[in-house]
């Protein structure tokens, strides 16, 4: 059986309730006294990883902090678009 927590309880404490969860503890969140979701531990591997691991993905290549920084501008894409065709 999973212990029971209201909203209230679990928004004034979540860091509290995100660490118990992670050492393998389950909650019943229930609002007004009713269940409404679980917070459960995270098992295997993530959608990402998994991706990845079969290769329909693969990882970037370079951080997003090795790029360089953005093209500054005035006016919109659609306004840089246009006066790239002129």
């Amino acid at each position: 059986m999973t212990d029971a927590v209201g909203l209230r309880e679990l928004r004034a404490n979540l860091s509290s309730y995100v660490d118990a969860v992670k050492t393998g503890r389950e909650y019943t969140l229930t609002e007004h006294g009713k269940p409404v979701a679980r917070l459960v531990p995270m098992t295997g591997q993530s959608a990402y990883e998994r991706l990845v691991a079969q290769g329909v993905i693969q990882p970037a290549a370079r951080l997003p902090s090795d790029l360089e920084p953005p093209v500054a501008t005035r006016g919109t894409v659609s306004d840089l678009v246009g006066e790239q065709r002129r």
